[in-house]
């Protein structure tokens, strides 16, 4: 059974007039935590884009920038948008029970973080609401304010990326503790590392833009 399938059951499984903020109270625990987070990245996009209407194509592709949908699968992904979309709960309480739902799991945060700046990088901007609303989203989290500017350098083409902030060390620190931060990103980055932490095998390939990011902060620093 596809992770989309297990996301439509998860919908139709919502009793009557129940929002969506129902189902980050019930999702917890592997395979269901990898389900939560594809409807997290899903619900919290639209609620970014301040869609109306019908999911259109360009939608579609944005969360292809994430995930892969097969297009037998693309009705599942539809439902999640429009009924984050006719929710009248604001984004901050999906945050909240987001947060909650992950606990104190911050490198699930992040990614999930990382996931909307796919979406909303997707027409080639980035616009001041979506850094408004990310950094929201990012504080709700308990992400650090140098956490947020680092995942930032690494997909808005107009901030000029710190290699300190992407690694997350000060920039005064000693070249071991640099090494020490390098390492522990790339170990986070890994794939199995990611799978344990219940994100999506399909949105694993969000972590190949980080990856070239920690080298190169690495890079930068130890030729320096």
């Amino acid at each position: 059974m596809s992770i989309w399938t297990r996301i439509g059951d998860a919908l139709s499984a919502l009793a009557s007039g129940e929002g969506l903020s129902a189902v980050f109270d019930t999702l917890r625990s592997p395979p269901e935590r990898s389900v939560a987070f594809a409807i997290a990245v899903i619900a919290l996009g639209a609620k970014m884009a301040k869609a109306d209407g019908l999911v259109t194509r360009d939608e579609v592709t944005a969360f292809r920038e994430v995930f892969t949908i097969p297009r037998e699968e693309e009705a599942n992904a539809a439902k999640v948008f429009n009924l984050a979309r006719q929710d009248v709960a604001g984004f901050e309480d999906y945050a909240v029970r987001i947060k909650r739902m992950f606990g104190d799991d911050g490198d699930t945060l992040t990614d999930l973080i990382e996931g909307l700046f796919h979406i909303a990088m997707a027409d080639g901007e980035y616009h001041p609401n979506e850094d408004q609303f990310l950094q929201q989203v990012a504080d709700i989290f308990g992400m650090s304010e140098r956490d947020f500017k680092g995942v930032r350098t690494r997909f808005v083409p107009d901030a000029e990326p710190d290699p300190y902030e992407v690694l997350g060390v000060a920039s005064d620190a000693p070249i071991d503790e640099i090494r020490k931060a390098w390492r522990d990103k790339v170990r986070e980055t890994h794939p199995d590392r990611m799978m344990a932490r219940g994100v999506p095998e399909e949105a694993i390939r969000m972590a190949e833009k980080r990856m070239i990011a920690i080298n190169r902060a690495w890079e930068t620093i130890s030729a320096s």
